[in-house]
């Protein structure tokens, strides 16, 4: 395990950089754990990460890539709920890479 630290705050992380406690997401982690990742966040990617907080609290559980782009297209649109606008968005592992940056656990089915 790994800790990340913002705002001098201790976060603890999992072995795949993954919030350990989901309570501990704040937009600041989400800044923090996206420099790690070497992303700068853009108005674009937290419209997407709001998604998918939302998809959560829905269904308590981080979508896979299919239906994250499903459920994307049907907030945002057909031209921001595609594979290309995510994959650009997130270096081509959407699911993985934004439901980290969201703060939610591992979508089952990615490695």
């Amino acid at each position: 395990m790994n800790d990340l630290t913002v705002d001098d705050r201790s976060i603890a992380l999992d072995k795949d950089g993954f919030l350990v406690d989901l309570n501990d997401w704040s937009p600041e982690v989400a800044e923090a754990l996206a420099q790690r990742e070497q992303l700068l966040l853009t108005s674009d990617h937290w419209e997407i990460l709001d998604v998918l907080r939302d998809f959560y609290a829905q269904y308590q559980l981080a979508p896979a890539t299919r239906p994250l782009i499903k459920y994307t297209a049907l907030r945002l649109g057909p031209e921001k709920g595609n594979s290309p606008h995510l994959n650009r968005l997130f270096n081509g592992t959407p699911a993985k890479l934004a439901a980290k940056l969201a703060g939610l656990p591992k979508p089952t089915n990615c490695i």
